[in-house]
């Protein structure tokens, strides 16, 4: 029965065929001539045919010339997969797919994408900003490595806290309530058109709850209902981290009444199942500089 083909006879070939002797071939293997020369022979004998066209070995056969190449694509090919499994062990390669809800991807992951990609210029990211069903959806589906929202626990995954933040109304600058800000509570939003969102449900004050029964207006999307506050349709409850510094024509206005933080987490498969770049971008966000408690 014929020995299999093995990686190394394939390199000891080229480096035979390259250098045109068993010596030269042998110091840049860093094995003996001898045993260059039995694995050569090992090849030779599984084809079924010489590959050099004397014992001196500087000349191919015609056959040996065609395997030649086959073999030079084959160890390129081979080399190439070795880099790709390291690299992808070092996370230097590999693909990342986070969901998150709309403010977190707008505010957070920018910082903590750049300074990753810079670390990592190899690996993929992808990044869905949807609402919290989804991304608890995305998770399960495995259509996500990494969620970033305020869900509860979800069975088969870790989940740590990144930060939290307060709740308070959202307005145009030149709004009513905005003319009394540090004092404002639930009773002086009474009269106000409320848009309401996905957020408003984790508000349990009972100062809260007639005013959002009272809302006849639910839009999920933070850009929709930023837009909407905007063109005077109403006011809004969002946390603090949605409403960007760059926002100069809105007022975030904290409650001095508002007992409830949106907490937003991290979701995460155990970090047996993470791959590498997984983990990495994990790591990243878990040291980021961000108001974990604001």
């Amino acid at each position: 029965m014929k020995l299999a083909i093995k990686i190394e006879m394939l390199r000891c070939f080229r480096a035979v065929a390259e250098h045109g002797s068993l010596a030269d071939a042998a110091e840049t293997l860093g094995r003996t001539p001898s045993a260059v020369s039995m694995m050569l022979r090992q090849f030779e004998d599984h084809i079924g045919a010489p590959l050099f066209e004397s014992a001196r070995k500087s000349h191919l056969t015609p056959l040996g010339m065609m395997i030649r190449a086959e073999v030079e694509r084959e160890l390129a090919h081979f080399e190439r997969t070795v880099t790709n499994i390291e690299g992808l062990s070092r996370a230097e390669h590999g693909n990342v797919r986070i969901s998150a809800t709309p403010s977190v991807a707008q505010v957070i992951m920018p910082p903590i994408l750049r300074r990753f990609m810079a670390d990592h210029p190899g690996v993929r990211i992808e990044m869905s900003d949807t609402d919290s069903a989804t991304i608890e959806r995305d998770l399960e589906a495995g259509r996500a490595d990494i969620g970033m929202a305020s869900i509860g626990p979800l069975s088969g995954f870790e989940r740590e806290l990144v930060f939290s933040d307060a709740f308070g109304v959202v307005c145009p600058v030149d709004h009513p309530l905005a003319r009394d800000w540090s004092h404002l509570t639930w009773a002086d939003m009474t009269g106000y058109t409320l848009i309401a969102n996905g957020l408003c449900k984790q508000i349990t004050d009972d100062g809260f709850r007639p005013i959002l029964d009272a809302s006849t207006l639910m839009v999920r999307n933070t850009a929709s209902i930023l837009s909407l506050v905007r063109s005077g349709v109403g006011v809004t409850i969002l946390p603090e981290m949605a409403v960007l510094p760059e926002f100069l024509d809105l007022e975030f206005l904290p409650l001095t009444d508002c007992s409830i933080r949106r907490e937003v987490w991290m979701l995460t498969p155990p970090d047996k199942l993470m791959t590498p770049a997984t983990r990495a971008l994990v790591r990243t966000i878990r040291t980021a500089e961000f108001p974990r408690n604001r």
